[in-house]
């Protein structure tokens, strides 16, 4: 069949497509428009510098296990698994995959099979025909209808990449709880190791306190000692019974915290003490290197949270576009049952409809002035968690190296306490020095062990905050560049 037209006049298809472009010109034309509204502020980004250097010593997924402690091991897997907070974590991400599905969902047609009848009395005074009128029939409908929007302007799609950045976001925050889980029971850990260490370092020094009073009572017996010397010494028991009581205490609360952070039984960790061992420092980045982007699970949540957000502008600017949607049906429609099923019971049809704003009193405009507003406020919330990260690892790296520092100082602290206390028990048993003298540097030894054992749980906790400030093992691709 031709379709070229007749001389004199316009082809039926010339006419319909020239009026569809009129008709599409006058749309786009009439449109609210979205310009002169976007986004201000932009993400920071995170300059090396150094560009000579590398730091390689990134923890592992598992780095707790560097510690070398079953016990530790065996905590954090119980905490990793049964964590309220992780699962709270994990019931989002559910939730947020879900979301996602059905924004997907809006990119493909829709299609419902149904069927209707309606028992109907037709008048017979009204316009029915005469073969139906006083009749009782039903009037059935059975048919399959179809509906799909036409994503010419990209809205749909970019509502699904809105949600399925939102929903990596949550992927990730589960990775940063998963974090903060185990660095918290790693750090009570070695605090409980603190306190069972400082508990050692008080029961040794009771012990020699008894030792001295026995020591004393024989002095005081032989003449030697007055009994200003021995109920000094007396009064030193009683002192030192006080201190191991509130080190005991400190021990019952860390080990109840442990067994929560857990969530094991308290009976799990009654009896956990913990050894406190050297541990050599760990290797330290002499920069902070542009891929702590990729490495830290909060900063890639809060970047995907902007890629989120910024997808939803896009959605919004597409609104300002004409909407398509097809509607379409094919089915069966008879009075009567018997015929709805016949050839000649066919019904189908297909209902295009295109819709724009013309005039919506600033409804468009305003939303998406305030999404704009929502990018600025993730974008600014992004710029401050890399700058708190970028801070978290500096302090992590001052604070090693100082302690590297305050180790040898208390080391050699300790050294002269723990010779002048010896030459003073030497002296006071050879009857040369009084007991103050003892009970003097006596408490010094105590003051550096102390000292020691906070220096080195000190040792594994700042170890903790330089592997959870590092990321904790965690890997993602480097975002791309602000749009």
């Amino acid at each position: 069949m031709s379709l070229r037209a007749r001389p004199g006049r316009t082809a039926p298809w010339r006419l319909t497509a020239c009026c569809l472009g009129y008709l599409g010109a006058v749309l786009l034309a009439g449109c609210v428009r979205s310009t002169g509204i976007d986004h201000q502020l932009s993400p920071l980004t995170l300059a090396m510098v150094e560009t000579d250097k590398t730091f390689n010593a990134w923890p592992s997924s598992e780095w707790w296990r560097e510690y070398h402690a079953p016990a530790l091991d065996e905590l954090i897997e119980h905490g990793l698994r049964d964590a309220p907070s992780l699962q709270v974590a994990l019931a989002r991400l559910r939730a947020a995959r879900a979301g996602t599905e059905f924004v997907g969902a809006r990119l493909t047609p829709h299609v419902d099979a149904g069927f209707e009848t309606t028992l109907q009395r037709y008048s017979e005074n009204g316009l029915a025909p005469p073969s139906i009128a006083g009749d009782r029939r039903t009037d059935n409908r059975y048919a399959l209808d179809l509906a799909y929007e036409l994503d010419l302007f990209g809205r749909r799609r970019a509502e699904v990449a809105a949600a399925q950045a939102r929903t990596l976001a949550i992927e990730i925050d589960s990775q940063t709880v998963r974090l903060g889980v185990a660095s918290a029971i790693a750090r009570a850990y070695f605090y409980l190791a603190q306190a069972c260490a400082e508990r050692t370092v008080v029961k040794d020094t009771l012990t020699q306190r008894q030792r001295i009073l026995s020591l004393v009572q024989v002095r005081v017996a032989e003449g030697l000692d007055s009994n200003v010397e021995l109920r000094q010494a007396e009064g030193a028991i009683p002192q030192g019974e006080g201190e191991l009581v509130e080190v005991d205490e400190r021990i019952a609360l860390l080990r109840s915290a442990l067994a929560k952070l857990a969530v094991v039984p308290l009976a799990a960790t009654a009896n956990l003490s913990p050894a406190l061992s050297a541990r050599s420092p760990p290797t330290l980045p002499a920069i902070v290197p542009s891929s702590l982007l990729a490495r830290r699970p909060d900063i890639a949540a809060a970047r995907n949270r902007v890629d989120s957000v910024l997808h939803g502008v896009e959605a919004v600017r597409a609104e300002f576009y004409p909407t398509v949607n097809l509607a379409a049906f094919v089915g069966f429609s008879a009075l009567g049952l018997g015929a709805l099923l016949e050839g000649g019971s066919l019904i189908y049809g297909a209902a295009p409809a295109v819709s724009l704003p013309i005039f919506d009193a600033g409804r468009l405009r305003a939303k998406l002035k305030f999404v704009n507003a929502q990018t600025d406020e993730l974008i600014a919330q992004y710029n401050q968690v890399l700058l708190d990260a970028l801070q978290e690892v500096v302090h992590a790296v001052i604070s090693i190296r100082a302690l590297a520092l305050r180790d040898r100082t208390q080391r050699a602290a300790q050294d002269s306490a723990e010779s002048a206390y010896a030459l003073a028990l030497q002296r006071f048993r050879a009857g040369l020095t009084g007991y103050l003298t003892v009970l003097a540097t006596e408490t010094e030894v105590l003051r550096q062990r102390r000292a020691a054992t906070t220096l080195a749980a000190r040792a594994y906790t700042l170890d903790i905050d330089l592997k959870r400030a590092l990321g904790g093992g965690f890997e993602a691709a480097v975002p791309a560049a602000t749009p």
